[in-house]
């Protein structure tokens, strides 16, 4: 069992990554922005991930397609991992790291944003399925760790925590989730503060 000391170790950590968060404001309202531009144009997200990235990923998609703070209309949001008959089709037939490529094939169009995560940035699916979104014109926001890998070289807006430890990563990787998801609310459906209702779940 994990030592008082470790567990107040691991507290630390996370504080830390709540300050770096601060630091990288500019970031996540651009990343917003982006989102905003794309849903005002009537296109869509596309969000993905591997493993605890594959749950942010359909963590943020939900947060869009239903709800932050705010009583509202849909937003077009879409999580890649969430249809196990496609992944697992797409898996047997054309290889594991086709599974988010091919379903971009069919579903991202010119001015739709894909919203990668991956903690180490080198996942070979993510990496194919950013590549695949550039060359269909959508912009790529980018959740990465590490050293970034290739996924901070090909994303338009990146957050690039400086861990190296997975848990801490998504830590992050959700808190910055749900501020740009705020955010975006906040420009297309935005209220005075203090008529904004409580969050119901």
């Amino acid at each position: 069992m994990k030592t008082e000391a470790e567990v107040k170790r691991q507290i630390r950590e996370h504080v830390l990554l709540g300050e770096f968060l601060e630091r990288e404001a500019g970031t996540l309202i651009a990343m917003a922005r982006e989102l905003v531009r794309a849903f005002r144009r009537g296109n869509k997200v596309l969000v993905f991930g591997n493993g605890g990235s594959a749950a942010d990923a359909q963590h943020i998609a939900a947060e869009l397609a239903g709800r932050m703070y705010l009583d509202r209309d849909s937003l077009p949001a879409i999580a890649l991992t969430t249809n196990s008959s496609s992944v697992t089709a797409i898996a047997n037939d054309y290889g594991y790291e086709t599974i988010f490529a091919h379903q971009l094939r069919g579903l991202a169009v010119k001015g739709d944003v894909a919203f990668a995560l991956s903690a180490g940035g080198d996942s070979p699916n993510v990496v194919l399925a950013v590549e695949e979104a550039r060359r269909r014109g959508a912009a790529v926001i980018g959740f990465t760790g590490r050293k970034g890998g290739r996924l901070k070289e090909l994303s338009d807006h990146v957050l690039h925590v400086p861990s190296s430890d997975t848990p801490r990563i998504q830590e992050a990787h959700i808190t910055a989730g749900h501020i740009v998801c705020a955010l975006v609310e906040d420009a297309l459906f935005g209220k005075p503060a203090a008529a904004r209702l409580k969050r119901r779940r």
